[in-house]
């Protein structure tokens, strides 16, 4: 029973936190193979793993000097900065998700496209995804290690079958990817991003709260929002609220520029660039 529960313990770790990780990760790969530019994936996954090597030494900062305890105010600085990222690069393929645009000439569109900044972009939020996870997951397993019996069997079994289980999900995604039509396909990963991104506010707005930065009231909120796993707050709904009317002017803006804008033709087929 005693194996039994840590093979659980260490499933649900490495899985709950490396889930929200792995969706990121897999959906900013699965963009670029759609997109014809598989060969920029390798920017993605040397961000990830860039992430696991700098998660791995904060983990030992802060057991070193931190009694092993993360520090709020750092985790909500990544936060902001991810959540910085992913509203970038959604409104980036929003604004490029037009079929016509791309599939007129889609290799030369995608090397235009996706230039050296936007490949940045990516990189930076396959390692802050990452990173933001990471040092908290080798705290999390090491005291779990420490409270049984070490990096035994029961652990380690239960680290591969949550890898397993990622490791499928990521290659279900990449498979559906090249079955979805382009514009779905820019348009379910712009959407996804931007959720993302609201998720990660609301974190970061409670690491502040929880260092007493901002304050809290959470009378009346819907018990929806925290069953949904959000910040139950009025701050936070507040600064979300905000960040999806300035998301829903830039829209109307696109649209309406989209609509004026003339429409040339290139190689006897119509772009809208």
């Amino acid at each position: 029973m005693a194996d039994g529960s840590i093979f659980l313990q260490a499933f649900t770790i490495l899985f709950r936190e490396g889930l929200e990780a792995l969706l990121i990760v897999s959906a900013l790969a699965a963009f670029l193979r759609r997109a014809g530019a598989g060969e920029r994936i390798a920017s993605v996954y040397a961000g990830a793993g860039a992430a696991v090597i700098a998660s791995a030494g904060m983990a030992w900062v802060f057991w070193t000097y931190f009694d092993g305890n993360h520090s709020d105010l750092f985790e909500a600085a990544v936060m902001i900065a991810a959540a910085a990222l992913m509203f970038y690069m959604s409104g980036w393929l929003f604004v490029r998700q037009d079929p016509k645009a791309w599939q007129a000439d889609l290799d030369r569109l995608a090397r235009r496209a996706l230039g050296a900044g936007t490949v940045l972009s990516l990189a930076g939020i396959a390692f802050l995804a990452v990173f933001r996870e990471g040092a908290e997951t080798i705290l999390f397993l090491q005291a779990l290690a420490k409270s049984a019996n070490g990096f035994d069997g029961a652990l380690l079994g239960g680290l591969g079958m949550a890898s397993l289980a990622l490791a499928a999900m990521f290659v279900a995604m990449q498979w559906l990817a090249l079955r979805l039509p382009l514009r779905p396909m820019f348009l379910v990963t712009s959407a996804f991003l931007f959720v993302m991104g609201l998720k990660l506010v609301g974190e970061a707005i409670q690491e502040l709260q929880e260092q007493t930065i901002v304050s809290v009231h959470n009378e009346t909120v819907p018990d929806f929002v925290t069953t949904l796993g959000l910040n139950g707050s009025w701050e936070a709904l507040a600064v979300q609220g905000v960040l999806m009317l300035i998301a829903l002017a830039c829209l109307m803006t696109h649209l309406t520029r989209s609509r004026s804008r003339p429409v040339a033709r290139l190689g006897g087929r119509q772009s809208a660039f």
